[in-house]
């Protein structure tokens, strides 16, 4: 029998992403992680994972829970440094632009 610190070896998702995931859709944390798992895989299912990990981050403010939310909020920073397919779609569909492409041509020397 397969355990959850098995399946998380499977998973592209950390421990505390499954848990955010288990406690936004209130499901068990095996469930989470077969959801997660799913999304991670989908075109647009990192976003909805970013989004979940932001909607428990307003819940706990709304609570006052600090400790949580600056959990939680670790928790975003990892997913997105570990998936940064999401940023980049977030970027593309807001069509912002690519803000180290202005930082790298402002720093080089203009030609004349």
């Amino acid at each position: 029998m397969l355990t959850l610190e098995d399946c998380l070896g499977l998973c592209e998702l950390t421990e505390q992403e499954v848990l955010a995931i288990a406690h936004h859709e209130h499901v068990p944390e095996m469930a989470a992680l077969e959801l997660g798992n799913y999304l991670v895989h989908a075109p647009d299912g990192e976003m909805r994972i970013k989004s979940i990990i932001r909607d428990d981050i307003a819940e706990a403010r709304l609570r006052g829970d600090r400790n949580a939310e600056l959990a939680l909020k670790l928790v975003l920073r990892e997913f997105v440094l570990q998936h940064p397919h999401c940023d980049e779609r977030c970027r593309a569909r807001l069509h912002l632009p690519e803000r180290r492409l202005e930082e790298d041509q402002r720093l080089q020397p203009r030609q004349a």
